[in-house]
């Protein structure tokens, strides 16, 4: 029988819990509930969220509207599994989605419910440009993160991560990313070159993937320029582009699509983390009409299409996307957060500190993952809840909900600005 323990007590997660757990061993204490950008443990003590579920939470914990939304649909007995069969809350999130987001910019798509997560979508991804084109290479690049499931792996860059893959990841050449050799150097030229040169040892590939703003990579944030020169080089060659917009999608850099304000128009675009609006697994290909070679059951899953995240991200866009209200604020607090954060960077006199991101997806640079660390741990202990991200674990990224309070807001600003400026005292 389970025993009663203290509050906050880990010892059964580290009793029974596998060691690949990570968040339980950066945030030592046990979360019973939260709301909007409030988490609360076990002894009621409450943190400010920073991380927001990994950008799942866009929409802060448990919005009220979307939930009663999904309350309703599971008490009138709606489908909650039915494969990829015709469902009405999968007809309405369609067709919201289509005329809330798709037809005002002028794009047309198929959606394609693959599985839950958005490793998975992205295996969909690269299976169908490969399959489109009958052509095997995809360019990916340095810092990019894509997930860890063997196909999505292989488009990482992250050596942790490949190194334990099991086998060499393949079918991916690395290309440097923007500002990969300094803000001075336009990487998109040296991929022109590989592309345009027969004798360059780069087969001609079926993709490129990237992210606009690399998330695990570091935040590191592509200029609208060298976006649309990639793009012109996948029209060029006849490359499908692929736009993984899983964490800077879904409005985290004000506009809905990440890539909005470079003019793109991806060949597929993949999107999950923030779709579903409240946490629950949901991932989606839009995959551009004339690419739609699939044939009936080429890429399935018993959990395509979860009806209920479907009510949720129908409620989502109602509620979020049907005005530009929430674009301008993401914009606004966007600013304010990088405002602060430079100032945070310039008071702590540490040179090597930057700022770095776009809208509300934003990281303070602290050159080093051991630094970084330091203030992570001592703003947790101040009440607030942020991860590092980078190829040293060097950056703080800061992912608040998009809908956080103004007040709350600049208490989380306040905890970090405290704590690098302690952190810094200490290693001075």
């Amino acid at each position: 029988m389970p025993t009663e323990t203290n509050s906050n007590s880990l010892s059964a997660f580290q009793t029974l819990e596998s060691e690949v757990r990570s968040y339980s061993r950066s945030f030592p204490v046990v979360f019973r509930k939260a709301v909007g950008a409030i988490l609360e443990d076990e002894d009621g003590c409450e943190f400010i969220d920073f991380l927001s579920g990994a950008g799942v939470l866009n929409y802060g914990h448990n919005d009220p509207d979307l939930l009663n939304g999904a309350i309703q649909y599971l008490q009138s007995n709606g489908i909650v599994h039915g494969l990829d069969m015709a469902t009405s809350a999968k007809r309405e999130f369609m067709e919201h989605f289509d005329s809330i987001l798709l037809r005002p910019r002028g794009l047309r798509y198929k959606f394609q419910f693959p599985g839950p997560t958005g490793a998975n979508a992205v295996e969909a991804a690269l299976k169908l440009a490969r399959k489109a084109t009958r052509r095997h290479t995809v360019i990916s690049f340095t810092n990019g993160f894509h997930g860890v499931s063997l196909g999505a792996l292989a488009v990482t860059g992250n050596r942790y991560y490949r190194d334990v893959a099991g086998l060499p990841p393949s079918g991916a050449v690395f290309m440097p990313y923007d500002a990969y050799f300094g803000a001075d150097k336009d990487t998109s030229e040296y991929l022109n070159k590989v592309l345009s040169d027969a004798s360059s040892g780069l087969d001609l590939p079926a993709a490129i993937i990237l992210e606009t703003v690399q998330g695990e990579g570091g935040i590191n944030s592509a200029r609208k320029e060298w976006l649309q020169s990639v793009e012109r080089l996948c029209r060029k060659n006849g490359i499908l582009l692929i736009v993984d917009d899983i964490q800077a999608g879904c409005g985290r850099t004000g506009s809905f699509f990440s890539f909005d304000f470079a003019g793109l128009s991806p060949d597929i675009i993949v999107l999950s983390k923030s779709l579903s609006g409240v946490g629950l697994p949901l991932s989606l290909l839009l995959i551009k009409p004339e690419l739609d070679v699939w044939q009936p059951g080429e890429h399935i899953g018993t959990f395509r299409g979860n009806n209920l995240a479907l009510v949720t991200a129908t409620a989502a866009l109602s509620k979020y996307w049907a005005t530009e209200k929430l674009s301008q604020d993401v914009l606004e607090k966007g600013r304010i957060i990088s405002e602060r954060l430079r100032q945070i960077a310039q008071s702590s006199r540490n040179p090597l500190l930057s700022v770095r991101g776009r809208g509300m997806m934003l990281g303070l640079d602290c050159s080093t993952g051991k630094l970084a660390e330091k203030v992570v741990r001592r703003a947790f202990e101040d009440g607030l809840v942020v991860e590092r991200c980078g190829a040293e674990d060097q950056v703080i990224k800061l992912l608040p909900p998009l809908t956080i309070d103004g007040e709350t807001l600049q208490r989380g600003l306040d905890i970090l600005d405290i704590s690098v400026h302690e952190v810094s005292k200490t290693t001075s």
